[in-house]
C-alpha cells in the first residue's frame, strides 16, 4: 500500500495557540500552495480520504469531487487546552503529559493512545479493503502516527515512536509511505 499524506494548509489562527481538534478554516493562500505542490504528481485519480476538520476538508474538496471524510483522521482533542496560549497552560500540566506521553489526557481531552487507536483503525481498514494507493489529507499528529504504523509493531510502539518524533511537518507538506 502506498499512501500520499498531505498536511493541511496553514489554519486561520493566532500563533502560539493550542488548536488540535478546534475546527479552523485554512488560509486560501495555503490551499493554493498545497494544490501547486500536488499538481503534476499524477495523484488525481487516487481515492481521497480526509479529516473532516475545515482546514483539511477545504483542500480535499479541491482535490476530489467525492472525498471520504473520516473523523478518525482528526487531530488530537486537547480538551480545556484548546484555543489557549501554550504559554498559559500550567507547566505542571505540560510536564505531566511529558512524563506520560501515551496515556495522559492533555486538558482532559484525548491521550496519544486514543488518537493512535482511531488512526490505526483507519489504516487497518483501508489496508484490509485492498486499497493500493490513496491520498490522505490530515494533520501532523495523524501523519506521524500513520508513518509509524506503516513501519509495523504494536500500536503502543507506533504511538510512542510518533509521540517522540520531532514535529517537522510543514503545512501542505507531502509525505509518501510505501510498502
Amino acid at each position: 500500500m502506498r499512501l500520499y499524506l498531505v498536511r493541511h494548509p496553514q489554519p486561520v489562527v493566532a500563533p502560539g495557540l493550542c488548536y488540535g481538534s478546534t475546527d479552523l478554516p485554512a488560509l486560501d493562500a495555503g490551499i493554493d500552495s498545497a494544490l501547486d505542490t500536488l499538481s503534476g504528481l499524477g495523484l488525481s485519480d487516487l481515492p481521497v480520504y480526509s479529516s473532516p476538520l475545515l482546514r483539511c476538508a477545504a483542500l480535499a474538496r479541491r482535490l476530489s469531487p467525492a472525498p471520504v471524510f473520516d473523523a478518525r483522521l482528526a487531530e488530537m482533542n486537547f480538551g480545556a487546552w484548546e484555543m489557549r496560549s501554550w504559554d498559559d497552560i500550567p507547566r505542571a500540566e505540560v510536564d505531566a503529559w511529558t512524563a506520560d506521553l501515551l496515556y495522559y489526557r492533555p486538558g482532559g481531552g484525548e491521550s496519544v493512545m486514543d488518537v493512535a487507536a482511531r488512526v490505526a483503525a483507519f489504516h487497518d481498514e483501508i489496508r484490509n479493503e485492498g486499497i493500493e494507493q490513496a491520498l490522505v489529507i490530515c494533520h501532523a499528529g495523524a501523519m506521524r502516527l500513520l508513518a509509524s504504523l506503516h513501519l509495523g509493531g504494536s500500536i503502543e510502539e507506533a504511538a510512542l515512536r510518533a509521540a517522540q518524533a520531532p514535529h517537522r511537518i510543514a503545512y501542505g507538506e507531502l509525505l509518501v509511505l510505501k510498502r
